[in-house]
């Protein structure tokens, strides 16, 4: 933030309704409401030039002066590019400064997480991996922390950090009406004690968002793989649980809780067993009936591997598929043909003009893509799969990233939550922020300081 925008936001926080300008009262609530309006047309593009935004905004010229020349204090918007003349003097363009400030994302799967920084459109400007074991909870917790200020040090112009995005394996109901992560009604087992979310609040001192993998996987393929520019997309991640996210309208569907899309608890009949897709058709599955056929000899490429001493997992079974192993082709298959019949009654519910599928299962061989499609097309009506496209994910391991990154950059400019903190100039000083913080910080330092001392009883006197 420079020094002419600090001043502003003293002066809007301390006095709303004082003068400004040329003598024109402001009140705080209106401004806010129309610094919302402006700045989210300039970010989303809808208007470039002062003469669209009044156009489109139906706000006068004096208006969308005073409110551009806020926004451009608060590092928001930028005017000093020309566009093109069309018979008089070229326009001044309006651009959104999305390097104004940085977004914190960081991804956990089974036996790993990434962390990246994407800028204030959501894209994704830089990521790392790495292999560890999740479980170990403080140690991942101060190692993401490291990599946190390591990536930001490493940004030329050490930028402001306004936003964390969190994705994890399990679902996380949250209240969705909260702006940002507040308490989350449901965490991940292995992280119910952690304190990830506060360590993060407090130490970086910023609000947290936090969805499931499926989500911002969805929301990753939405907005820079296969589904960019699509309207309806029905989204599938394979691995030991399987679950689904839905595109409908260009928009993400979070249901009323967040909790769209386990189909993992689905019941399927394969032969005379019937148990949950997860049970049947996730990766513990494939890797159980993997070790099997090995033992027995029945796969010859994966006796190789255990007579090697190696463990044996689900994607050597997948593997080996792709390799020709029949034993193992026929695991997948049937995973694929499981996954298939779900998914064939939502796509016959639902109509989506795109299907895909993700994981380390369904990205490292062709067979359970082909038994899925070859399920769906047969088992669904002519006119929902007449233009029906089914495909591997485009995005991989950073689907996840990506999309936390997207989910960030909506919520911070979401109008609810863009209102209460435009006028203060950064989303760290949001009231409802500051509040949970101060809440926080109260409980910790009663925690440290432990329960009260018991009174002691008073002796009686004969």
């Amino acid at each position: 933030m420079t020094i002419k925008g600090r001043i502003l936001v003293q002066r809007d926080n301390s006095a709303p309704n004082r003068q400004k300008g040329k003598g024109r009262p402001r009140n705080s609530e209106t401004a806010a409401a129309s610094l919302v309006d402006v700045l989210n047309l300039v970010r989303l593009g809808r208007a470039t030039t002062r003469q669209e935004l009044e156009h489109v905004s139906e706000y006068g010229r004096a208006i969308i002066a005073d409110r551009l020349a806020t926004l451009t204090e608060l590092g928001l918007v930028d005017e000093s590019a020309a566009g093109i003349a069309t018979g008089g003097r070229a326009p001044r363009l309006v651009k959104f400064i999305k390097d104004r400030a940085r977004i914190v994302v960081v991804t956990f799967d089974q036996s790993a997480f990434g962390v990246g920084l994407a800028d204030l459109s959501g894209k994704l400007l830089t990521e790392h991996h790495e292999t560890a074991d999740v479980t170990e909870q403080s140690m991942t917790v101060d190692r993401i922390c490291t990599l946190i200020n390591w990536l930001m040090t490493r940004q030329s112009e050490a930028p402001d950090l306004w936003g964390i995005s969190i994705s994890v394996p399990e679902p996380v109901l949250v209240d969705p009406n909260a702006a940002f992560l507040i308490e989350p009604t449901e965490f991940p087992p292995n992280w119910s004690n952690s304190g990830l979310i506060e360590v993060l609040m407090r130490r970086f001192q910023s609000p947290v968002w936090m969805h499931s993998s499926v989500e911002t996987m969805t929301m990753g393929e939405l907005r820079g793989g296969a589904g960019i520019a699509q309207q309806s997309m029905l989204f599938v991640k394979v691995g030991q649980r399987i679950g689904a996210g839905l595109v409908s309208n260009g928009q993400q569907y979070h249901g009323a809780a967040g909790a769209v899309g386990l189909i993992g608890q689905l019941p399927v009949t394969s032969g005379e067993a019937t148990g949950s897709l997860d049970a049947m058709a996730g990766a513990n599955m494939i890797k159980t009936r993997g070790i099997k056929a090995a033992h027995t000899g029945e796969s010859t490429y994966l006796a190789d591997v255990l007579a090697r001493g190696a463990e044996i997992s689900a994607i050597d079974i997948c593997q080996a598929a792709q390799m020709g192993d029949a034993v193992c082709t026929e695991i997948i298959a049937q995973s694929g043909r499981l996954i298939g019949t779900i998914v064939a009654t939502l796509v016959n519910m639902l109509n989506p003009q795109l299907v895909v599928l993700a994981g380390s299962i369904a990205q490292t061989n062709d067979i359970l893509l082909a038994s899925v499609r070859e399920t769906v097309y047969g088992a669904s009506h002519p006119l929902v799969t007449r233009d029906l496209r089914i495909l591997r994910s485009q995005m991989s391991s950073s689907a996840a990233l990506f999309g936390a990154a997207s989910i960030a950059a909506e919520a911070l400019f979401d109008p609810t939550f863009l209102k209460g903190w435009i006028l203060l100039g950064s989303p760290t000083r949001h009231p409802d922020f500051l509040h949970r913080l101060e809440t926080m910080n109260t409980n910790t330092q009663q925690a440290d300081e432990g329960p009260p001392p018991a009174p002691r009883s008073r002796s009686k006197r004969a």
